[in-house]
């Protein structure tokens, strides 16, 4: 080692003294201790003083530091950022100082990141908690969505399993990252939804019936029956459809966020993804590019511990997502999932940040998925029901959340009742009447593609009307041909 740095250093020297520049290099000059900076640099030190910047800037919450240019500046004495004296050599995208100490950078960190959260367990204020006030209007319309939410799955469950409808995905135990985040959103922002965010376009005002139109695909049905179940999607609402394929609507998202900033609007794009989704390489190609181009996205993980059947620890080593978006260079943050507060702050701050600074941010929810993953999927094969249990009584976001609202003297037993009682009455009825319309035309299987149906469309059309005619009875009578 120590002949290879003295050929290393004389090489070095014999260019030197070539460019007639810079003087010889000394290795006894070099220091042998490595200083060990913060992750956010000193330069980058933020200011503390607003209880909401306070939030998100936070070193154990988000982490981001920006660089100098990567632009090389035109001086006919750039060599001496190369002195030995100086320690650092300015290399595009910043200064970088020099070493010694043959050492890596370890991979992973003696202390985990740290989790915000505003609400114990119980559903009081943990003391000294800095959070986004909540007005008594805003803080009964998120329960009540909450609500909403659940009786919504717990009926097209079991519509699914009485054979009504034919597959279904549920929210249950992660209704606080889609009530929460949706109210921190305003409708100019973009939505670009995994499956298992129907809070968010029930908060921007879709409707029981309006959902239960899709899961039955009836000719009510925005996407003409065309797509499975609970795969909605509304542009009024700017609710890009949801389809089923993992992670393909994070560049999508990160894709309309930069058109927003090159159109000067005053929003950002939002998209959803679970901790599957961060094993797709579409996560990591959407991260680099909102980095680099520097656009108003905010990315939304639900890590709630199982992609499927696959638990976190069989997909990455690292410390969960957040780490992911530091090290794109984009400042993130890692939250309680079930705790509605908590959620809410930090989408408030990552919207704000997002448009304001015009940059992308990173929020890892922390949650559990106590359903199934969908109506294929038996869970307890691969986790006891033991651990599902625990989480759906002692960690539910729900409970927490009425047990917040019931302390400030806004929600007493009466008006939880009354609330169930008619989401369930209302859920009912829209099944019912979707149940009685007719399906969309056969011929909307070949429309709004193309805008002059290619020869091969055609044919296929012309086929499938005269199978249904040869065979009635294999079709489902309601079906108008």
């Amino acid at each position: 080692m120590a002949l290879w740095t003295r050929k290393s250093v004389n090489v070095v020297n014999h260019f030197v003294s070539k460019l007639g520049v810079l003087g010889t290099i000394n290795p006894s000059s070099w220091s042998h201790s490595f200083h060990q900076r913060h992750p956010i640099s000193d330069a980058c030190a933020p200011n503390l003083k607003n209880p909401v910047v306070d939030i998100v800037n936070t070193p154990t919450h988000f982490a981001f530091c920006r660089f100098e240019s990567t632009i090389a500046e035109k001086h006919s004495d750039s060599f001496h950022d190369f002195d030995a004296n100086q320690q650092a050599l300015d290399f595009p995208g910043g200064k970088v100082t020099f070493s010694p100490e043959l050492k890596f950078i370890s991979e992973s960190p003696e202390e985990r990141v740290h989790c915000y959260r505003v609400l114990d367990n119980n559903g009081q204020i943990i003391s000294g908690s800095t959070y986004v006030q909540v007005k008594k209007e805003v803080a009964l319309k998120m329960y009540s969505e909450m609500v909403t939410l659940q009786v919504m799955d717990t009926i097209f469950y079991e519509a699914q399993r009485q054979g009504r409808i034919s597959f279904y995905v549920t929210t249950i135990g992660e209704e606080a990252i889609n009530i929460a985040s949706a109210a921190a959103l305003t409708l100019d922002d973009l939505i670009f939804p995994q499956y298992r965010e129907p809070g968010v376009l029930l908060w921007r005002g879709f409707t029981l019936q309006e959902f239960a139109n899709q899961c039955f695909g009836n000719k009510d049905d925005y996407g003409k029956g065309r797509q499975m179940p609970i795969h909605y999607g509304s542009n009024k609402l700017n609710y890009f459809t949801i389809s089923s394929p993992i992670s393909t609507q994070i560049p999508q998202a990160v894709g309309a966020a930069y058109s927003l900033k090159m159109n000067k609007k005053d929003a950002c794009a939002v998209t959803y993804f679970g901790d599957g989704g961060t094993s797709e390489g579409d996560f990591h190609a959407a991260l680099n590019f909102a980095a680099v181009r520097e656009a108003p996205v905010v990315f939304i993980c639900r890590n709630n511990g199982w992609a499927i059947s696959t638990p976190t620890e069989d997909q990455f080593r690292s410390d969960g997502i957040v780490v992911k978006g530091q090290a794109y260079g984009i400042q993130s943050i890692r939250v309680d999932g079930n705790d509605a507060l908590a959620m809410y702050s930090a989408v408030h701050a990552a919207r704000n940040m997002a448009i304001r600074e015009h940059r992308p941010v990173l929020i890892e929810a922390l949650t559990y998925r106590v359903g199934h993953h969908s109506t294929s999927d038996d869970s307890t094969k691969y986790r006891s029901a033991e651990e599902i249990e625990w989480w759906r009584l002692a960690r539910d976001p729900v409970t927490r959340f009425r047990q917040w609202i019931e302390s400030n003297d806004w929600w007493n037993a009466e008006a939880e009742s009354e609330l169930r009682y008619s989401v369930r009455k209302q859920m009912l009825q829209a099944i019912q009447m979707a149940e009685k319309v007719e399906k969309p035309a056969v011929a909307n299987l070949f429309t709004d593609v193309y805008d002059v149906p290619p020869s091969n469309l055609v044919e296929q059309e012309k086929l499938l009307r005269e199978t249904v005619k040869r065979h009635p009875k294999e079709y489902p009578s309601d079906v108008p041909v």
